[in-house]
């Protein structure tokens, strides 16, 4: 396939840049790569909402970038989250006339919630399925434009670059993508790629990411030596419910905490005055931290979400999808408390790129959970996620359109995949063991607290799994499965 936009991954940061390149370059032709179907994203699952400064009589600019700044622990660049803060209303105007209902109140603005680590209300939302009302929008909105192709069920194998090239200059040309179909290895070749592909809550065994979540797009990066940074910093969600199972657990959004429910250790005592002045509205790093310490000096693996506070008429109304999933697992909200602990949830560090979202690799985008721009230092505020992905696609969007009218480069000829010979030609057996394999060692070194010791002793064990992976590699042939 010879195109001008690649674009892989699906969630808000994927939709939102290439209806934003569609609109700006009609004749151009753009596909859109989704690993699962079009609508398993970690944006589906996004319960909170959007942050955004939308009320000028208690709330400001000036407030919503010092509660950024307080919460990534010093090492925010300061320029972006100026940036994507005073961004914002645009955004959300933008969203709304694509097609997202977002919940207002009575006077018929708006309605704004409250979440942790922020000092007013300011969560933009649509009940607690946000992420649901976004995808499902953008998506509709996607699927008017003639020159957009969605491509699901494939998976992004490996970036193409001068490696792949000989006597080409440094750059990517495209990607190798596998289809889950068939199993076939095949090259796009595009003149601008862009990753959206999320982040790698997949890595833990514990985490409110959805299955798809295996951080492809940072290791085809990694891959192709493509700058990356701030990786150590995962942000783990404080209340997720606790699940004996392997299925994705539950995530119970801040929200919940900023309508009033408390958490509660074993012995049922409410646990956070004793660690932040903001008590269950903490930032989530703290909030996460203290969990963990709490179970760590009880019997119980995890601690309670207490809905008490909240009425159940307001319970159904504003929470109606976390309400009817508790009562089918039997909880009857809002007097029974949720057993709840802390899970992976997102990645703060990643490729990195400039205000534009490009990379250091020429025509290569990168936005969403998988970049780091700068906005989210050491630790994320809750609900700035969605924005610095709508804003970094509206400014990679018109960053790459302006790149490619300005440079009409011609597609190259690509190599196919060469991998055809294998000593082995049938699909090797071991990848749930090996995925179970690497979980464990993140969960035991790389998880909520971490030392030198620890990470010393992950590196070792990683790299003996790298070799294991790599020999495997060379011997059978590729599937979806081992790609991850």
């Amino acid at each position: 396939m010879k195109i001008d936009l690649l674009v892989i991954g699906t969630g808000i940061a994927g939709l939102s840049y290439v209806i934003k390149a569609a609109l700006q370059a009609p004749d151009y032709r753009i596909i859109v790569i989704a690993k699962d179907a079009l609508r398993d994203t970690n944006t589906q699952q996004a319960q909170g909402g959007i942050a955004a400064v939308l009320n000028p009589h208690f709330d400001s600019h000036e407030k919503h970038i010092a509660d950024t700044l307080k919460a990534g622990a010093g090492l925010c660049d300061p320029d972006v989250v100026q940036l994507v803060v005073k961004a914002a209303q645009a955004r959300i105007e933008e969203l709304q006339k694509w097609g997202v209902a977002f919940d207002t109140n009575k006077h018929q603005q708006l309605h704004l919630a409250l979440e942790g680590g922020h000092s007013e209300k300011r969560i933009v939302h649509h009940k607690d399925q946000t992420g649901k009302a976004v995808q499902e929008a953008l998506l509709a909105k996607a699927q008017t434009l003639p020159n957009i192709h969605l491509l699901a069920e494939h998976i992004l194998v490996d970036l193409i670059t001068e490696h792949h090239l000989p006597h080409a200059i440094r750059s990517c040309y495209g990607a190798y993508v596998i289809s889950k179909s068939d199993q076939k290895v095949f090259c796009i070749s595009s003149r601008i790629t862009v990753l959206s592909t999320g982040g790698g809550g997949q890595l833990y065994a514990q985490t409110s990411n959805p299955k798809g979540a295996t951080a492809d797009g940072l290791g085809a990066a990694y891959r192709a030596k493509v700058p990356i940074k701030q990786l150590p910093y995962v942000q783990f969600h404080p209340t997720v419910m606790y699940s004996s199972q392997a299925t994705q657990p539950l995530l119970l959004t801040e929200a919940l905490r900023g309508a009033g429910a408390l958490l509660r250790n074993a012995a049922g005592e409410a646990f956070m005055t004793k660690y932040h002045p903001q008590k269950d509205l903490a930032p989530r790093d703290i909030v996460a931290r203290a969990i963990a310490k709490e179970i760590a000096s009880q019997s119980k693996p995890f601690v309670y979400l207490d809905c008490s506070p909240i009425t159940k008429e307001k319970f159904q109304t504003a929470f109606p999808y976390i309400f009817n999933s508790c009562k089918s697992l039997g909880i009857l909200l809002p007097k029974q408390w949720i057993p709840v602990g802390p899970a992976a949830h997102y990645f703060c560090g990643g490729i990195a790129v400039d205000s534009n979202g490009q990379s250091g690799l020429q025509q290569l985008f990168a936005i969403g959970e998988c970049s780091c721009t700068g906005l989210h230092g050491a630790n994320r505020l809750a609900s700035n996620s969605l924005l610095e992905s709508l804003v970094y696609a509206h400014r990679a969007a018109l960053k790459s359109v302006a790149l490619l009218k300005n440079n009409p480069q011609k597609n190259l000829p690509l190599p196919n995949w060469n991998g055809a010979y294998y000593t082995n030609k049938k699909p090797s057996q071991r990848t749930l063991q090996l995925k179970q394999q690497l979980q464990q060692i993140m969960v035991q070194h790389m998880g909520i607290f971490k030392n030198n010791a620890g990470i010393e002793q992950a590196k070792k064990e990683l790299l003996q799994l790298y070799k294991t992976i790599t020999t495997i590699y060379h011997q059978t042939p590729l599937t979806p499965t081992f790609c991850e």
